[in-house]
């Protein structure tokens, strides 16, 4: 397949018959979504889309490797090669290697004058200049309203005298956004007129639907229609081999072709199995979030994220809906209460529950983070637990556990939890999930 052809199957071809044929140079593409939905993958498919039709693509990442970056530009590429048949593949990734830039700042900022003077450096030194330009990880929220807007505006007025279009990604967070927004939702909404186009990704059963929250002049904008692979942002079509219903060895090929650094092991660094589920990830490259309090003590400080008593209480629950559901009894303790409700953390936005414990005769996890795979089974999440006493994994199927064959991990983001009495299977349990879905580490 040519790549004129390749092109017209991309998300953004048909998005832009939504928005008017396209951003336009010079004006602001903001894409958002809360944390792991694909913020990242759909600049890249933006990226991939402008070098597939030999525009020039400068991506600058504030919260990313360069690696990391070009890892999802190869396995997104990958993805497009395997599912159109292009011609030639090599020849293609060469070319459009030449007319993109990957740039990282170490200190996660970006501001005007810098955009100007790295754009000056490629141009003089590497005869670069961008059609396009993505901007993934700015902090909405690190400068004063009136700051913040005037960085916009040198933005977009520097963008248009490039003639470059420019896209920026914003994490929104479900207490602000709702589950179905109508309009800009924080931290964007005070820069709705510097805005040009507000594109939402919203988890839609085992897709992403886009959703267009603001269209350049448009009072309704108007519904894209599109729907998303869940990992790699791309068009879901029918009979799509991979999607939704997938074997575990689908899932873990899946895993290999994406970058190990696209995926985040939400726990909450305590003694045992989140430990381990930590040092694991830490062993293959993958992001970790480890939720924790002050006044708390934990195994491991990479990714720890301390809430605060606002947060914490996100995830308050009262001890008799507790009881009703784990049918026992904890500790009428603030240090046990706040452990729980950090444990609403670690559940409320992973795609998927991995535990290692004992299910006990009334089908609840023993322990404390028990309330983790209770979280899962109410919210409906896929849940797997290894039970170190009968030596085998289980999944959550209907109304009681099935046993299951070793599984692998399908989503980019999940919880890792367990029992802090982790014996030498539980702990080989673990450690062969993460072979099972990434292969052998790298060294």
């Amino acid at each position: 397949m040519y790549r004129k052809e390749v092109n017209a199957q991309s998300p953004l071809r048909i998005l832009d018959e939504s928005i008017h044929g396209g951003l336009g140079k010079g004006n602001l593409g903001v894409v958002m979504a809360r944390a792991g939905v694909g913020k990242t993958a759909c600049l890249v498919q933006i990226g991939l889309d402008d070098l597939m039709r030999d525009r020039s693509v400068l991506h600058l990442a504030l919260e990313q490797t360069v690696e990391h970056v070009h890892s999802w530009y190869d396995a997104l590429f990958d993805d497009l090669v395997y599912r159109t048949g292009l011609d030639d593949p090599e020849q293609v990734r060469a070319t459009i290697a030449r007319k993109r830039l990957i740039y990282s700042f170490a200190d996660h900022d970006l501001w005007p004058e810098r955009l100007e003077k790295t754009v000056e450096m490629f141009k003089k030194h590497l005869d670069f200049q961008p059609s396009a330009i993505l901007v993934d990880g700015y902090d909405w929220s690190n400068h004063s309203v009136a700051e913040n807007a005037a960085m916009i505006g040198a933005f977009k007025a520097y963008a248009k005298m490039l003639g470059a279009e420019l896209w920026m990604s914003a994490q929104t967070h479900r207490t602000g956004t709702g589950e179905h927004p109508d309009r800009v939702p924080p931290p964007c909404d005070p820069y709705f007129d510097l805005i040009d186009v507000v594109i939402f990704l919203e988890p839609h059963g085992d897709d992403v639907a886009v959703r267009l929250l603001k269209d350049h002049g448009d009072a309704e904008p108007h519904d894209t229609h599109l729907h998303l692979h869940p990992d790699k942002l791309r068009l879901v079509v029918e009979n799509d081999e991979e999607h939704p219903r997938r074997t575990h060895e689908d899932s873990a090929a899946q895993a290999l072709r994406l970058p190990t650094s696209s995926y985040t092991l939400l726990s909450g660094a305590a003694e045992g199995a989140e430990t381990q589920f930590g040092e694991c990830a830490e062993t293959w490259g993958l992001m970790e979030l480890n939720f924790s309090f002050a006044g708390r003590e934990v195994e491991r400080s990479r990714g720890l994220v301390q809430l605060t008593e606002e947060e914490l209480a996100e995830g308050d629950v009262s001890s008799v809906y507790l009881e009703a559901h784990m049918h026992r009894r904890y500790p009428d303790t603030p240090l046990f209460r706040k452990t729980l409700q950090s444990i609403w953390h670690q559940v409320n936005t992973a795609k998927q529950v991995f535990s290692v414990g004992t299910i006990l005769p009334d089908n609840t996890v023993k322990g404390g983070t028990g309330w983790a795979v209770e979280l899962a089974r109410i919210w409906h999440k896929p849940v797997h637990v290894y039970d170190q006493d009968r030596k085998g994994w289980f999944i959550w199927q209907g109304d009681e556990w099935v046993a299951e064959d070793p599984p692998v991990i399908p989503v980019r983001r999940f919880t890792g939890t367990g029992t802090r009495d982790l014996s030498s299977d539980g702990r080989e349990a673990i450690r062969s999930l993460f072979e099972r879905s990434f292969g052998s580490p790298a060294r």
